[in-house]
């Protein structure tokens, strides 16, 4: 670890690297300053496998920080190195040092004295949409192919409905005996209901192409733990960069209210435990519209669809993994995934449920 460091411009002397139990994707490690008051930093290894153009993902981070920070200093904000996150580039000037082994590495700036948080209140939901509108806004100039795709078609839910479709003609393409056929066999009612839904979950990208709905530069996983939080509790710093992208705000707006929103877990195998907190739901919506004053009317308009949109990709997801043996996201039992499947799709029916509520909200918000 000490040989991966030293390929970084680190002025001052410090300790070896401890290992942080965070996040599913990338390895992460705190590099503690040697001396007080001097930087500490934050090293990473970046999953390749996902991150497939690890210079473009590292220069998505560069021109997005570069970008708030000097958003921050024209607004004559103090204290701006705690508001954004600063990469540490390599003694040649890379963004990332590659390994021998074909291993990728960066490292970040240490933001002290700051905390994340998991649970989701009304008032933690505010301040949430707060931090993300406020990111939204700081990037909404920047033309949004000034990013490339970093995981590409990530939102882009005909692209997920494609890979459905191919999973469901590798299984019907398979013999009876195998597990594919088997379960495909079993869920037409998930397939008729996907199929039910498929033309108004398209509407987004329908919208992109006739140029009646823009794209913007997006977070693209809006959960309250991808904040840093001041000893105040209040939001100090987006972080986890790394599916910072083009795509539809609706996509991040609909993205926490899939996870927050839910009264339901994820993966609940109680479906009636999932609705939708509407409190929730509007305190997040407070915030949010406090700061992304740069909306447009069908943005706005849009955003409840947003949160069905959301969900009903992830549904999609799931479904897609199930049929194709669970080859892409963990499993703890057999059928997890189509545990999965059924609560997200449940969760898209209380969403249609609501929908005209969430509407009066935005408009009452609004």
């Amino acid at each position: 670890m000490k040989e991966i460091i030293s390929h970084f411009d680190i002025k001052n002397e410090v300790a070896d690297p401890q290992p942080l139990k965070i996040g599913f994707i990338n390895d992460s490690f705190i590099v503690r300053a040697k001396n007080q008051g001097e930087k500490s930093y934050f090293l990473q290894r970046i999953n390749h496998h996902i991150f497939q153009n690890v210079e473009g993902l590292q220069r998505n981070i560069q021109i997005v920080t570069d970008h708030i920070r000097k958003k921050l200093a024209a607004a004559g904000e103090t204290d701006i190195d705690r508001k954004v996150l600063e990469l540490v580039p390599t003694k040649d000037g890379k963004l990332f040092h590659k390994t021998a082994e074909g291993d990728f590495w960066r490292v970040y700036v240490l933001i002290e004295n700051a905390s994340s948080q998991e649970k989701v209140t009304p008032e933690s939901a505010e301040l949430t949409g707060e931090a993300f509108g406020r990111f939204q806004c700081q990037l909404a100039d920047l033309p949004f192919d000034a990013l490339c795709e970093s995981i590409p078609n990530f939102h882009n839910i005909e692209f997920r409905l494609w890979q459905l479709d191919e999973a469901i003609k590798e299984a019907v393409r398979s013999q009876k005996s195998e597990i594919r056929y088997q379960r495909y066999e079993a869920c037409a009612d998930i397939i008729a209901w996907i199929d039910k839904r498929r033309e108004e979950m398209c509407l987004a990208e329908r919208l992109f192409r006739e140029g009646k709905l823009p794209k913007h530069i997006n977070h693209c996983d809006t959960k309250v733990n991808n904040i840093l939080f001041d000893e105040q509790g209040k939001p100090l710093c987006i972080v986890d960069l790394d599916t910072v992208m083009p795509g539809f705000v609706l996509s991040d707006f609909g993205d926490f209210m899939r996870t927050a929103a839910n009264t339901g877990a994820e993966d609940d195998p109680n479906l009636e435990n999932i609705h939708v907190d509407l409190a929730i739901f509007e305190a997040y919506a407070r915030g949010y519209l406090r700061e992304a004053t740069f909306l447009t009317d069908i943005e706005k308009e849009l955003l409840p669809y947003g949160c069905r949109l959301l969900s009903y990709m992830q549904t999609v997801r799931f479904f897609t993994d199930y049929l194709n043996g669970d080859t892409y996201y963990k499993i703890q039992y057999p059928e997890h995934n189509l545990v999965r499947t059924r609560a997200q799709l449940r969760l898209v029916e209380e969403q249609e449920k609501v929908a005209d509520k969430m509407r009066e909200i935005i408009q009452r918000i609004n």
